[in-house]
């Protein structure tokens, strides 16, 4: 399979990449870390120079890579606002596009997914928070736990229960787009996290949150399938985060490296790590590009997603731990501490490893391309 990609996607990923080593200088990534605070004015800039074009998913993916690969913590933050964009595209109303993307699209709003509740964890089916219908509207009552954008975000599309279906748990689940404004409706900054501080996270509270009935995605009942719709194309953009952030910190380990000098990058243990880096990296990136191809092509297929999205997880932590113990006490105040923190919450967000294993292997005895 041929991944050269054309010369208008290479000049793209030079635009790009020439924004972030200009923007995310290490002082500007330093300060959000460690103020935890989210960097608007940077998704401002990366608006205005047409740097997460969801017309080209490929672009979208190149974007993730380049940006996380210079800082994973403002690379995230500028490319999430967008977070759950798909579940409207594919199975919204026109009434929702142009209510709600149209506004995220001229960067005048944030967007997030609610999906994780604090009981559940990567149980999606096992979603209590309750959507009752009341003529024209829903009434919603429940709880959600680390939602990112879910302090700053205008709307959420959020998985709710509408009934109890006929009792099988991924039954009865509905999506509605909340208007994070509404009475009842409460978000609380998580501050502390390991890593990805640039990023808002937050525990979402409703308590009896009027939504219009017309807020409904697609169909009532059917929102297990959209979120799962939804998952097989965001572990793509995951994998991607992580090829950047494992690039990003080989590529400081090389450089590093090289300084030192022959005394130190002669040795056969350093020519060890470094190669064993950088062949993981090529290995995700073919497996992730390969299940982009799919993807993108309409032919999606969940087991080889699943593949990327655990690879590329496991890579970047891999990776940033290497670069680590061969930077060795310079680490303590390099990028390499804070990129390493970022690293983990791939192997969490969008599934974590285990769950993609039960994906890539049902998939498999069930007769997958992979």
């Amino acid at each position: 399979m041929d991944f050269k990609f054309s010369e208008e996607l290479n000049q793209f990923r030079e635009k790009v990449r020439k924004f972030g080593q200009k923007e995310f200088t290490p002082e500007r990534a330093r300060k959000f870390d460690l103020e935890e605070k989210y960097p608007d004015e940077l998704r401002k800039l990366a608006y205005q120079q047409g740097l997460v074009d969801y017309s080209d998913p490929w672009k979208v993916m190149i974007s993730i890579e380049e940006l996380c690969s210079i800082d994973p913590g403002l690379g995230i933050s500028v490319t999430i606002p967008y977070f759950g964009a798909e579940v409207i595209l594919l199975f919204g109303s026109d009434m929702l596009k142009e209510k709600y993307l149209s506004r995220v699209n001229s960067g005048e709003a944030i967007m997030g997914l609610a999906v994780t509740e604090p009981s559940g964890g990567s149980d999606v089916a096992g979603s209590t928070t309750r959507a009752e219908k009341k003529g024209d509207k829903y009434v919603v009552s429940g709880s959600k736990m680390f939602i990112s954008n879910g302090n700053i975000a205008d709307f959420l599309v959020t998985l709710v229960r509408t009934s109890e279906g006929d009792g099988k748990r991924h039954h009865g689940l509905s999506v509605l787009v909340i208007d994070t404004g509404s009475t009842g409706f409460n978000a609380n900054k998580l501050t502390g996290k390991l890593g990805v501080r640039a990023t808002t996270t937050a525990e979402i509270s409703m308590q009896n949150v009027e939504v219009p009935a017309e807020n409904l995605v697609g169909e009532e009942g059917k929102g297990f399938y959209y979120i799962m719709t939804f998952f097989n194309i965001s572990r793509i953009f995951v994998a991607a985060q992580g090829i950047g952030i494992a690039q990003g910190a080989y590529n400081r380990a090389l450089e590093l490296v090289k300084k030192r000098g022959e005394s130190f990058s002669g040795k056969e243990e350093v020519q060890f790590i470094l190669a064993e880096m950088a062949t993981k990296i090529k290995a995700t990136r073919l497996v992730t590009y390969e299940a982009a191809s799919y993807l993108f092509n309409f032919e999606p297929d969940p087991a080889i997603t699943s593949m990327a999205k655990q690879m590329a997880g496991e890579t970047a932590v891999f990776v940033a731990e290497k670069a680590l113990e061969l930077a060795g006490i310079e680490a303590v105040d390099g990028d390499l501490e804070r990129i390493f923190r970022d690293a983990k919450i791939l192997e969490i967000w969008e599934g974590t490893s285990e769950i993609e294993k039960l994906v890539i292997s049902r998939n498999l005895l069930k007769g997958g391309k992979a």
